[in-house]
């Protein structure tokens, strides 16, 4: 995984907490209107550490599609009536929803590093049942990824794509062989995990300084207070 410059770092179980009230608040919209800014400032929130974290090609194509998606609301969809009308306000929601999320989850992957994910799950008293399908999980993603660059550039070469010739041949030779490597590049992950000794019942040593920082209490704090005003709706 290639190393870029982050102007702040968060610790893992912070980036946890943030995929967490991604999910429960921004792309389930819990709270409603009440909690209408906190969802604003969440969905925002991953354009930012995307941009801190030096991931500026990720920002600036969420940025590119979230903007696209505002035109699209406030210009296109007032203009369109019946189907078309139905067909882009579902595609408005589902891209206002789960693009922060989506955004989120790769923050998370793309800045935290196995180690350091490993050392956080143990600071919580997690299980290795979960810890470890969790650690396989995040290397998991970057190299399909590289291998879904190198299919695509075979078959580029071969003139097989959605725009060449055998446009109609992409379902053959490039998703056949993206499912049979990610098949095989879980079960190779699963074994280095299990090499370095993530499976054994002894405490592990770790030399990742993890913790909490300024950041991250800031981050906690801003939770705590959306729950609790959440919360106290619901109540009174």
């Amino acid at each position: 995984m290639k190393e870029q410059k982050q102007f702040f770092v968060l610790d893992p179980r912070t980036k946890l907490l943030l995929v967490f009230v991604e999910a429960f608040f921004v792309l389930a919209v819990t709270g409603g209107d009440r909690l209408y800014w906190f969802r604003i400032l969440f969905a925002v929130l991953p354009f930012l550490l995307l941009m801190a974290s030096g991931r500026y090609q990720t920002f600036a194509i969420g940025v590119l599609v979230f903007a696209l998606t505002e035109y699209m609301q406030k210009y296109i969809f007032p203009g369109l009536h019946g189907a078309a009308a139905v067909i882009m306000m579902v595609l408005i929601l589902l891209i206002s929803r789960f693009l922060p999320a989506f955004l989120m989850g790769s923050y998370v992957i793309r800045t935290t590093k196995v180690s350091e994910f490993k050392a956080a799950m143990e600071r919580m008293h997690m299980p290795d049942e979960l810890t470890i399908p969790m650690c396989v999980m995040f290397r998991f993603f970057p190299t399909v990824r590289e291998e879904c660059a190198s299919i695509w550039a075979a078959m580029k070469m071969r003139g097989i794509g959605i725009g060449g010739s055998k446009g109609y041949e992409m379902l053959e030779y490039i998703m056949v062989p993206m499912l049979s490597c990610s098949a095989k590049i879980g079960d190779e992950l699963s074994a280095s995990a299990l090499t370095r000794g993530l499976g054994i019942s002894k405490v592990r040593t770790n030399i990742c300084h993890i913790g909490f920082h300024a950041a991250d209490y800031m981050v906690f704090a801003l939770v705590i207070a959306g729950c609790v005003y959440w919360i106290s709706g619901v109540i009174l």
